[in-house]
């Protein structure tokens, strides 16, 4: 009864509560406004492309600036989500400030003249570097630096797709491979809150989707055992291509560096081949973002949960497209374009297995996600946000059985593995995944 009465220690923990609901009000104000910004900016540029095709022509002169721009503006502001990851690892010199400008006028001229990109490592820079910047105007400790620059991560990823709970959690669970960092819990949370509210109070609309309810009581779908099997083995595949597209662009990353020493040439090659495999194939689908298209035949992440909506090799284009883009040096993310490969070729194993071509394409869209990011809890609570939480169980499976399968690759090389997805791996404690994918294990 006496510790249950200890006024001292509740009004501790009170204060505690208020400040980092203080830390998380600029965070998410910031990073909710420039994800507005981003997103109004992002359909403007996205339509100009889609009225005038001509642009595609000025890919390379497009890369050309973008990358003469990062090569003499940009210097540790080139290293993107990774650097956000490191400093709150280890705070030091901090997110440059001017990450958000320049990540925000190189991602518009990315998907302005059509290189395969996203919006999430956009948001979540602009977020980092917005909040890093309120950090050291205010002067925060390390500690409270860190907290503030998760904060920042969780409202650009909560306000940019819409999806407040899985930004805060995805704030927590990228740092580190197989572990959450609890400690955060309040100031992610508000954040991610804030900041999607923020973005909405803008007047920004994010895509619908739709899974279409088979059986159950509508709050939760009949445990179907064949389905259950099937989206086991549908995780194991997606797993895989998780673990592909962040290898292959880690591959051709160090492919261009040794090729072509002057950075800023290494785009105007990159444009130059989105130009001749768009003419090669005949298509325009897997430029942008790929989330919708004027052209009612076209292959999108919307038209993926139709049957018919995808082609069975959809998904291969778009990881060709995406690595090329990104590993040449236009800026964007790859979590959208995570989402069009997860949903078409979660469209095709529904057809090839005979499961729901919809709920497929769901699994698909955030399991490959979870696989590439290692962050399975994060896209299951996605997957509720956007979908509904009838198939929770489906989508906690998918992701979980992507996330064991991706092994120790992954999108941000600064994540640390905390604990190894393999039983007497070796592999060394809070090392970086970096690191964990040069690891020569002596066991399976």
């Amino acid at each position: 009864m006496k510790r249950l009465l200890n006024l001292s220690e509740h009004l501790e923990a009170l204060r505690q509560l208020g400040f980092w609901i203080l830390l998380a009000i600029p965070a998410g104000l910031l990073a909710g406004t420039a994800s507005a910004l981003f997103l109004w900016s992002l359909e403007r540029v996205t339509d100009l492309r889609f009225e005038h095709g001509w642009l595609l022509f000025l890919l390379p002169v497009g890369g050309l600036l973008i990358g003469l721009v990062y090569h003499y503006l940009g210097k540790d502001a080139e290293g993107g989500n990774n650097i956000i990851l490191e400093q709150i690892h280890q705070p030091g010199g901090g997110v440059p400030a001017r990450m958000a400008p320049l990540v925000l006028i190189g991602t518009l001229g990315t998907h302005l003249f059509g290189g395969s990109a996203g919006r999430e490592g956009t948001a979540i820079q602009m977020g980092g570097s917005l909040a890093g910047a309120c950090g050291k105007l205010l002067k925060l400790s390390p500690d409270n630096l860190r907290l503030i620059l998760m904060a920042g991560v969780a409202a650009g990823f909560g306000s940019v797709f819409g999806t407040p709970l899985a930004g805060a959690i995805f704030a927590m669970e990228v740092l580190v491979i197989g572990r959450i960092q609890y400690q955060a819990l309040i100031p992610v949370l508000a954040a991610g809150l804030i900041g999607d509210a923020t973005c909405s109070a803008w007047g920004i609309h994010h895509t619908s989707y739709h899974i279409a309810i088979a059986d159950g009581d509508g709050a939760r779908a009949l445990l179907d055992f064949r389905l259950l099997g099937l989206t086991v083995a549908a995780g194991a595949v997606f797993g895989l291509a998780s673990q592909f597209f962040s290898e292959f662009i880690h591959l051709l990353q160090q492919g261009w560096k040794k090729n072509i020493a002057y950075a800023p040439l290494r785009p105007v090659v990159g444009g130059l081949i989105i130009i001749a495999l768009t003419y090669l194939l005949g298509t325009r689908d897997y430029l942008g973002l790929g989330v919708h298209s004027p052209d009612p035949h076209a292959v999108t992440i919307l038209s993926a949960f139709n049957a018919g909506g995808a082609s069975p090799w959809s998904w291969w284009w778009k990881i060709l497209f995406t690595a090329v883009t990104l590993s040449a040096g236009f800026k964007g993310g790859e979590v959208t374009p995570l989402f069009f490969i997860g949903a078409t070729l979660g469209n095709t194993l529904a057809v090839l297995t005979g499961a729901p071509v919809d709920l497929f394409a769901g699994l698909g869209f955030i399991a490959v996600f979870a696989g590439a990011s290692n962050t399975p809890l994060a896209c299951t609570i996605m997957g509720i946000e956007l979908f509904g939480s009838h198939y929770a169980v489906y989508f906690a499976v998918a992701c979980f059985v992507a996330y064991f399968f991706s092994g120790h690759s992954g999108i941000y090389l600064s994540q640390r593995v905390g604990v190894s997805k393999r039983r007497h791996h070796g592999l060394a404690s809070d090392v970086s995944l970096k690191e964990a994918r040069e690891w020569k294990p002596k066991h399976l």
